[in-house]
C-alpha cells in the first residue's frame, strides 16, 4: 500500500472528500488521540498552566482538541484547504492558518511555548516539483520554527522516517538550526506498532534530557540524535484516577465532541458491572 505522501502533494490528496473521510474514521481519531496525548507529554508542559502551542499539519483539528481538553491554547496551521475547511465545520477552538510550512513558520519571534505535530514532518522530504529543495524547506522551516518559540521551548514531531537517511536529513536540519534533542522511539521491537517523535528543544544543547521511548509494559528505548543525552521518563496516566463510570462519560462527551453519531445515550446503568448469566 502506497503512503499518501507518495500519491500526490498534501493540498492535492486531502481534498474534500478524503479529508471528511480521515475526520470521521474513527479509527484514525483513536490514533490521532493517542499520537497527540504522546506529543504532549514529551513536552513536559506545567499542568498547572495552560501553554500557547502551536500544531504544525493541524488538518482537521484533531490533534488541536486534544490540546484543548488537556488545558492549552492552540494555533494550527496547515496546507489543505479542504482540512481546514473542516476543522471551520467542526467548530474547532483554535485560530487555523493555510500555510505550507515548507515556506517557514510566519509568527513573531518568541510567540509559542510549545509546539507539536502529527504525521506531518515526512512531507518535507518530497520533491512535488521542480523547484522544491527538500533540504532547504527543512532549513526554513527550522529556521523559522526556532524564532518563534520561546527559549527553552520544546517542540515533538511524530513521523514516519523511511530509514535511517531521512532521519539524518531531518536531524541535521534541526541541529544547524540550533535545536537539541534527538528521536525517541516508542515500541521499537514491534513493526506494525513502532512510533517515532522528534523531540527538539531551543537552545537545548548538552542539556537536553531525552526520555525512554515506552511499550505494551512501558518500557523502551530511544534513538539519540545530536547533542541530546538519554534519560528516563515516567508516562502519566488519566484513567487511573477516574472510576469505572467518570471514564466512560469523559469518553463518551470526547466522543460527542468529535461527532461520533451512535454514541449510547447516559443513564444510571453506564459503568455498572453486568449480572453473570448462567
Amino acid at each position: 500500500m502506497s503512503r499518501p505522501e507518495h500519491i500526490s502533494p498534501p493540498e492535492v490528496f486531502y481534498n474534500d472528500s478524503e479529508a471528511r473521510k480521515y475526520t470521521d474514521n474513527s479509527r484514525i481519531q483513536q490514533i490521532q488521540a493517542e499520537m497527540s496525548l504522546r506529543c504532549i507529554d514529551l513536552l513536559g508542559l506545567n499542568a498547572e498552566n495552560p501553554s500557547f502551542i502551536l500544531d504544525v499539519g493541524c488538518g482537521s483539528g484533531l490533534s488541536g482538541e486534544i490540546l484543548q481538553e488537556e488545558g492549552h491554547y492552540w494555533v494550527g496551521m496547515d496546507i489543505s484547504p479542504s482540512m481546514l475547511d473542516v476543522a471551520v465545520e467542526r467548530e474547532t477552538e483554535g485560530d487555523l492558518l493555510l500555510a505550507d510550512i515548507g515556506d517557514g513558520v510566519p509568527f513573531r519571534a518568541g510567540a509559542f511555548d510549545g509546539c507539536i505535530s502529527v504525521s506531518v514532518l515526512q512531507w518535507l522530504l518530497n520533491a512535488d516539483t521542480r523547484t522544491a529543495n527538500p533540504q532547504r524547506r527543512l532549513a526554513r522551516f527550522f529556521e523559522s520554527l526556532y524564532a518563534s518559540l520561546k527559549r527553552g521551548a520544546k517542540a515533538v514531531f511524530q513521523f514516519y522516517p523511511e530509514g535511517e537517511r531521512p532521519m539524518e536529513m531531518i536531524m541535521a536540519a534541526a541541529t544547524k538550526c540550533g535545536f537539541g534533542g534527538g528521536v525517541v522511539v516508542d515500541n521499537p521491537e514491534s513493526k506494525k506498532a513502532r512510533k517515532y517523535y522528534l523531540c527538539l528543544q531551543v537552545g537545548g544543547g548538552a542539556s537536553l534530557t531525552l526520555p525512554e521511548g515506552v511499550t505494551a509494559a512501558d518500557e523502551g528505548s530511544y534513538v539519540a540524535g545530536g547533542p541530546a543525552r538519554g534519560g528516563s521518563h515516567k508516562k502519566k496516566s488519566s484513567k487511573k484516577d477516574l472510576t469505572t463510570k467518570e471514564y466512560i462519560l469523559k469518553k463518551k462527551e470526547l466522543y460527542r465532541k468529535r461527532g461520533k453519531i451512535d454514541v449510547p445515550l447516559d443513564s444510571r446503568y453506564t459503568g455498572r458491572k453486568r449480572r453473570v448469566k448462567f
